[in-house]
């Protein structure tokens, strides 16, 4: 046996983690799957389909589909310049402004929703001028949703956009911008190729966030059947009433469509 495989095999061994962590872990990875295996054996196989071709069950999925999609659009919209921002200018309170864009992601999903309808109500102080100005009221409607979904998704678009931002080489930028080119051409031709990826990443983390959005959607746009029942308010209504089936077979699709975002996003977000 060579030296070279010898030390390899003892890197092997020193970076191995001790047996009580690997039980530790094996424990916690249990903790994570028990729901979804408790799911998976509780799931109505045999009236499956008739609960989700539900006319009530289709309405959600649409109003849910909807309204995080445009939550998505909102997020790369108004969080692309923002990250931008952020990457790259220096202000004062910069810190601050990261903060705030970041609390709604440990802000609990409720308080969110409270803190949006003080906001944007009929009675608060951005909402009452709105309502005075262009007859537009927020709460308890569809586009109250969308407002709710973007304001804990937003986040996560934000962040990751922002990451990879400052992982740029800027040389690419400066050459382009020494050829002629102005600051939004060369992020236009530039630098957005570069961060397409991590843009993705962040659309659909950002989107994934809005499908599965509660607390602040029922807190500030309510559970109004057709108007602001979202896929997640569907759940817990059915829940409430004592139909099982149908929770859990509407808590099947969502955990399909978030297993999906993550195995896509597996090599770019999760190993990094």
């Amino acid at each position: 046996m060579s030296a070279t495989t010898a030390t390899r095999r003892r890197e092997v061994h020193t970076n191995r983690p001790p047996l009580i962590a690997i039980v530790v872990a094996a424990v916690a990875i249990t903790f994570f799957a028990a729901p979804l295996v408790g799911l998976l054996l509780r799931a109505p196989w045999g009236s499956l389909w008739e609960e989700l071709s539900a006319p009530e069950t289709i309405e959600a999925l649409k109003l849910s589909l909807v309204c995080s999609l445009a939550a998505m659009v909102l997020s790369i919209v108004f969080g692309v310049p923002l990250a931008w921002v952020l990457a790259r200018q220096e202000f004062p309170g910069r810190r601050l402004a990261r903060a705030l864009v970041t609390l709604p992601m440990v802000l609990p999903p409720v308080v969110g929703g409270v803190a949006l309808f003080l906001a944007f109500g009929r009675r608060g102080f951005i909402g009452r001028e709105l309502d005075d100005w262009f007859g537009l009221t927020l709460p308890y409607t569809t586009l109250g949703v969308i407002v709710a979904e973007t304001f804990v998704a937003m986040p996560f678009l934000v962040i990751t956009v922002e990451a990879a931002l400052r992982s740029v080489d800027r040389r690419y930028e400066d050459a382009a911008m020494t050829l002629g080119s102005g600051r939004i051409a060369t992020f236009h031709r530039v630098t957005l190729p570069l961060i397409a990826p991590s843009l993705v990443a962040g659309a659909a983390l950002s989107w994934a966030r809005a499908l599965g959005e509660f607390g602040a959607t029922i807190t500030f746009a309510g559970n109004l059947p057709g108007k602001t029942q979202t896929m997640p308010l569907a759940i817990f209504l059915e829940f409430e009433n004592g139909n099982t089936d149908g929770a859990i077979a509407l808590s099947l699709v969502l955990v399909l469509v978030s297993i999906a975002v993550l195995g896509g996003l597996r090599d770019r977000w999760l190993r990094a």
